[in-house]
């Protein structure tokens, strides 16, 4: 059976927890280890009520007893009940572990989103290569017979200026020459800027 958490007051006899935070403002480690005692448990069970993740809240418990350390001259008396102060800074700790979760998981989703491309439109890529195809063809007919059979054997079959030169029985110097003619020709046809 699980023990009952008093908020109200100390559990203990001895010196009460707003006494021990005072020591604690004032640099006491002693009176430090006996607050962590007293609160470290409903500080946990607090947490882990919010977050539900025992790893994050081992996590947030420990930063809050921290701060209870750092922030002790802070604690007011008038104000409420040191437990009460604790617990309260542990509520608000654990909550702001959660908005930041929150925060990331939707700043993550968001990129996510930016970053997913279209899928690709398979019909519109086959209708463009069409149309182009289909335009340098046309700007092929209009090369002189030595030009275009030049651009085809180099171009298309792959073939070396030297290769082409032999194979059509021309010097390297006139293939040459017609293929940048014939390519300057292409390229204003296509209307590609150089």
């Amino acid at each position: 059976m699980k023990e009952a958490v008093h908020i109200s007051g100390p559990a203990s006899a001895g010196p009460d927890l707003q006494e021990l935070l005072g020591r604690v403002a004032r640099g006491d480690q002693d009176a430090f280890a006996r607050v962590y005692e007293a609160v470290c448990g409903p500080v946990l069970g607090l947490v882990r009520s919010v977050l539900r993740d025992p790893a994050q809240s081992e996590e947030v418990a420990q930063e809050v007893l921290v701060e209870v350390w750092r922030t002790a001259p802070r604690f007011q008396a008038a104000r409420g009940s040191a437990m009460n102060w604790v617990l309260t800074l542990a509520h608000h700790r654990a909550v702001d572990r959660v908005r930041s979760v929150e925060a990331t998981t939707a700043r993550e989703h968001r990129a996510a989103l930016l970053d997913h491309t279209p899928a690709f439109d398979d019909v519109t890529e086959q209708v463009e290569s069409r149309l182009e195809r289909e335009q340098v063809r046309r700007c092929m007919r209009t090369l002189s017979e030595l030009q275009r059979e030049s651009v085809t054997l180099a171009y298309y079959r792959g073939l070396t200026y030297r290769e082409v030169g032999e194979l059509l029985a021309v010097p390297l110097g006139t293939i040459k020459t017609r293929l940048r003619d014939g390519l300057i020709r292409l390229r204003d046809c296509l209307g590609v800027s150089a």
